[in-house]
């Protein structure tokens, strides 16, 4: 059974940067793909949006309100999965979540990724 962890999440200020990070464990595909996602903390899963996400092949698509501020990556031994984050706006505050799914992966909508983590707090203050 695939389990992902998020980590990372804290209180930052506007402006900063903070990286999170995504465990995997159990999983079995060698190059899985995954995504950042973002949502209100509490919302079902229909709301959140994908912010990142990187291929079997490294290739990255970032939304257009976070290019140029956030960089996914990967790593393909362990799929441990990173977000950084720069400079942040109140606006980025939000519950991150890790997805992942087997490749390929068609559109961004959350029902593409069959595996969540349960999400890590940030909270970008003003």
């Amino acid at each position: 059974q695939v389990r992902l962890t998020e980590s990372g999440g804290r209180t930052v200020a506007t402006g900063g940067s903070l990286t999170l990070s995504c465990a995997a464990d159990g999983y079995t595909e060698a190059r899985p793909c995954m995504a950042w996602f973002r949502s209100a903390p509490g919302a079902p899963k229909s709301e959140r949006t994908r912010v990142a996400a990187i291929d079997r092949d490294d290739r990255r698509t970032y939304a257009d309100f976070v290019k140029g501020r956030f960089t996914i990556s990967k790593d393909s031994a362990t799929n441990h999965l990173s977000l950084q984050m720069g400079s942040l706006q109140p606006e980025d505050s939000a519950m991150y979540y890790c997805a992942a799914a087997s490749c390929p992966v068609y559109g961004e909508s959350w029902l593409a990724y069959p595996n969540w983590g349960q999400g890590t707090q940030v909270t970008v203050s003003s």
